[in-house]
């Protein structure tokens, strides 16, 4: 009997996580007006960002109902499960395209429809489609990389590995099979936190092999995908030829607006930035070095010292930009991977260990651009106003697993 009694528990909690489920998609569609008219009327009223919201929660509750609601009939979860993605999809594409003009806002839009389309237990091409161009115009995404259905994404990616190396041990020359390993190591970087860049090369690798055969020219993927691992690795002058390639092949692909939003920052306004800067003092056996006297690469055993001048914005999530002055007034720019974006502010003093030192200097459409610049890829490597940052400052990757029934 006390076995009875506790399946009747879990049977009552699990009817009571359904009914959760589907009062609370009810719910959400009770709070918005069905009628497309009503809708951008209700729309003006609480705003764009308030219907996202309500979109974000909906999709929320789509998955809970997923989870936990099971009737006698299969049938009848699929049909309540469409009619609630009709209305979640309705509602998304109520939002004015205009409010759709930065590349994370779109892409945002991207991974919502793709992730309300995946709610059903059967594969669904467009779903893949829509989170595919979510990660394309957000390489950063997480969630987005993570919907396509695997409780271990990092052994996904191993797999996916392998098996493109297999494929290339049957035919060195097929550029398809460079590309796939290319797109397999590149997403390696990314759901394994997106800063150790060596794990960048061998993608970099793979798409230079696949552009040798002549079938891959014409694939706008290859030179998008390509110059976003140009991008992280500072590899400007190519990542910029890369994404104008991919633009020609492809407007769809929004490469023109990568190139508007690499940070690019010109010698000649960094001198206008210039402010006086006291000498950082610091504790260390590492070898203290101003910055022109860094040589190209890794700088092992030295540190650079420097004073935060000013953040500078741009669209991408990551890297973090930031101009600095080191106490010979030689102006660069740091590019910060996985920190929060609220740790370092202007007029912070900042010691940088083992730096990846980069003289900046190509021209590019009649522009030269003309810069040193430095990148950090771990939290250990920076010292902000004379203390180690806490762990707890890192950038969080976000990530989760999708059940997939």
């Amino acid at each position: 009997m006390p076995h009875f009694n506790a399946f009747i528990i879990l049977l009552s909690k699990s009817f009571h996580g359904a009914i959760k489920g589907v009062q609370g998609v009810e719910n959400i569609k009770k709070s918005i007006v069905a009628s497309p008219r009503e809708m951008s009327t209700h729309q003006n009223e609480d705003g764009d960002e308030d219907v996202m919201k309500k979109v974000t929660l909906l999709t929320e509750d789509l998955y809970h109902l997923r989870d936990t609601y099971f009737p006698v009939d299969p049938q009848e979860k699929i049909s309540k499960l469409q009619n609630h993605v009709n209305f979640a999809l309705s509602l998304l594409d109520s939002i004015p395209s205009e409010q759709w003009k930065s590349t994370s806002q779109r892409a945002n839009f991207e991974f919502l429809r793709g992730k309300i389309l995946d709610v059903f237990p059967d594969y669904r091409k467009e779903a893949e489609d829509h989170l595919s161009k979510a990660v394309k115009l957000n390489p950063s995404f997480a969630d987005a990389w993570l919907c396509f259905g695997t409780d271990n994404q990092v052994q996904m990616v191993e797999d996916s590995i392998r098996h493109a190396k297999e494929a290339i041990a049957l035919d060195v020359k097929d550029g398809n099979s460079w590309y796939n390993l290319g797109n397999a190591c590149l997403t390696r970087f990314f759901v394994t936190g997106a800063c150790d860049h060596t794990k960048l090369l061998p993608s970099l690798k793979a798409y230079q092999n696949a552009e040798k055969d002549e079938s891959m020219k014409s694939n706008p993927d290859l030179y998008f995908n390509s110059a976003t691992v140009n991008k992280y690795l500072e590899n400007y002058e190519r990542a910029l030829t890369g994404f104008q390639a991919a633009a020609l092949k492809d407007p769809g692909l929004n490469a023109s607006e990568e190139v508007e939003k690499m940070g690019l920052v010109r010698g000649k306004r960094l001198a206008s930035l210039a402010s006086s800067l006291s000498e950082v003092n610091l504790n260390s056996s590492h070898k203290k070095l101003p910055v022109r006297l860094l040589l190209e690469g890794v700088n092992k055993e030295v540190v650079v010292t420097g004073k935060v001048l000013l953040f500078i914005k741009h669209d991408s999530v990551a890297p973090l930009y930031y101009l600095l002055c080191d106490p010979e007034q030689t102006y660069f720019v740091l590019s910060v991977y996985g920190l929060r974006a609220d740790v370092i502010t202007e007029g912070d003093q900042l010691t940088v260990v083992a730096p990846y030192f980069r003289d900046v200097n190509f021209l590019w459409n009649s522009k030269q651009y003309q810069f040193k610049s430095i990148r950090v890829d771990f939290l250990e490597q920076v010292i902000r106003n004379g203390k180690a940052l806490a762990p707890h400052q890192a950038a969080q990757t976000s990530i989760y697993a999708e059940h997939k029934p």
